[in-house]
């Protein structure tokens, strides 16, 4: 009983206020206010997710595997950079300016130099991916890394643990949580990050279908795919959520019984 009061406690607001947008909405599009071609009541939406199940499913398939290679490839380079960068602040120096510009630059002026330089194969895909993934994880693990315990790091010397070892028992832990942070973050801009470069060309993926059915002013089947790139979204970040807990059980076990 008490494990089901802590669930309705957790996602029954998010459900009603879900269900109170969807109502808006289906008022809106039912309203003369705004016409019909234009907005798209939930059925409709429905109705072509229904219809277009299958070419969904196949575009959906293109677009989760560059997500995922990507987000796999990006969490490694940043977890890379940012041991080397904790490790020699001249290198932190640096390079953590240039990450921080990087950033500044859009991902919709990017993608076209890397379809000119790279094709329409899955590759500039994936190195579109990996630049709006890498820089969540880096900076994440380099703030989680600075907040490490110094009495703990300082103890350790003082045992005679190796450099590894200190990672291993004292900086490693201290940084999983902006980790974990970072990579629900990274999980979403995957996905994004994926449609936006299938905008620019490929033969298939979400981004592809989305722009197919645009120029048709097939707007229900716009909002269909809308609310299937969401919930990619949401299920990486919720298979985020589950690592996060086995990694560290202790955090959600303090959150429950503050609950």
């Amino acid at each position: 009983m008490k494990q089901l009061f802590r669930q309705l406690h957790t996602y029954l607001p998010a459900a009603a206020a879900l269900a109170l947008l969807v109502l808006l909405w289906q008022l809106l599009a039912s309203s003369p206010l705004v016409p019909g071609y234009l907005l798209p009541a939930p059925t409709e939406v429905l109705s072509a997710l229904v219809a277009d199940r299958a070419l969904l499913l196949q575009h959906s398939a293109i677009t989760l595997q560059e997500a995922l290679i990507g987000l796999a490839v990006g969490v490694a380079l940043g977890f890379i950079a940012a041991v080397a960068m904790d490790a020699l602040p001249l290198l932190r120096r640096a390079l953590y300016p240039l990450l921080v510009i990087s950033q500044t630059i859009p991902t919709v002026a990017i993608a076209p130099l890397l379809v000119l330089w790279f094709g329409y194969e899955m590759l500039p895909k994936i190195i579109l991916i990996v630049l709006t993934t890498f820089f969540p994880i880096t900076v994440g693990l380099l703030a989680g890394f600075a907040g490490a315990d110094r009495d703990g790091v300082t103890l350790l010397r003082a045992m005679g643990a190796t450099r590894l070892q200190i990672f291993r028992f004292a900086l490693l832990p201290a940084a999983l949580p902006q980790f974990f942070a970072g990579l629900r973050i990274a999980a979403a801009y995957a996905v994004v990050g994926a449609v936006i470069s299938e905008w620019l060309g490929g033969f298939g993926g979400l981004g592809v279908y989305m722009t197919r059915v645009r120029k048709a002013f097939a707007f229900d089947k716009m909002f269909a795919v809308i609310i299937l790139i969401a919930l990619l979204s949401l299920a990486l970040m919720g298979l985020v959520a589950l690592l996060e807990r086995r990694a560290l059980p202790h955090l959600h076990i303090d959150k429950e019984e503050r609950i």
